[in-house]
């Protein structure tokens, strides 16, 4: 049996030379090539494949961006150009990584336990989680996210998102007209996002700044942040203080 497999890299000469090394390797089929993440994620929804060799470092959805859009990830290969920082992540949650730029003997041992892994599916994922667990400090920021909306991914802006809330144990991520799913936990959010642009204002709550309107005095020195939608989050005592030091009310 060989791994049905995909490859994504926002860089078409890697794509190439993962093309043909993957050309001589018995252990795989490549079935298909994304140039971003977007097209990472439709792809992987429609040819479903074993292993996805993936780069990290990419516009418009990054590829923990792309492991957080799908509700069950493929076997994945992580490529980078991470520092050692990161690297020490993957490792000490055994994931199988590529650090660009890699060998062909790198590659293929690389392959070979991605093939040993197969049976081990849930193990695969618990390690995924641990992944997110582990890097505490991101590369960058989200500039996009990816959603769910009634049965369909979709990738929007970070910018456009007004809140985001925890309801019914889902996370939901409400703009000016829509609310979508998200995979992603407050926590994870909070880290991910810009700083400048959202901010934690309770712990079931993230608000993105540039829409607030109104901050509403509550009970027992709480208050409350009206948004330019009119929607209002609660803000507890504990980060009133700090929303003063960032806006100065």
């Amino acid at each position: 049996m060989k791994l049905r497999t995909l490859i994504v890299d926002d860089e078409a000469p890697a794509r190439e030379r993962l093309r043909k090394l993957l050309a001589q390797n018995e252990l795989v089929e490549l079935i298909g090539e994304a140039e971003d993440g977007v097209k990472a994620v439709e792809l992987i929804e429609e040819l479903n494949p074993e292993l996805v060799l993936l780069d990290i470092q990419m516009p418009r959805l990054d590829g923990f961006g792309v492991i957080k859009a799908l509700q069950k990830p493929p076997l994945i290969i992580f490529v980078t150009a991470y520092d050692e920082y990161a690297i020490q992540a993957f490792e000490v949650n055994a994931l199988g990584y590529l650090l660009k730029p890699f060998t062909k003997v790198r590659l293929e041992r690389a392959i070979e336990r991605a093939y040993q892994e197969l049976s081990k599916r849930a193990d695969f994922s618990a390690k995924l989680d641990a992944l997110f667990k582990t890097l505490k400090e991101p590369p960058h920021y989200l500039d996009r996210i990816a959603v769910r909306k009634g049965g369909k991914i979709l990738v929007i802006d970070a910018a456009n998102i007004d809140w985001i809330g925890s309801e019914s144990g889902l996370i939901l991520i409400h703009t000016r007209e829509e609310r979508y799913i998200t995979n992603y936990t407050l926590e994870e959010l909070e880290s991910r996002l810009h700083p400048n642009m959202f901010f934690r204002a309770h712990r079931s709550a993230i608000v993105n700044l540039t829409k607030i309107k109104e901050i509403i005095p509550w009970f027992a020195g709480s208050y409350r942040i009206k948004l330019t939608t009119g929607a209002e989050v609660e803000l507890s005592r504990g980060q009133a203080k700090e929303l003063r030091k960032l806006i100065k009310w």
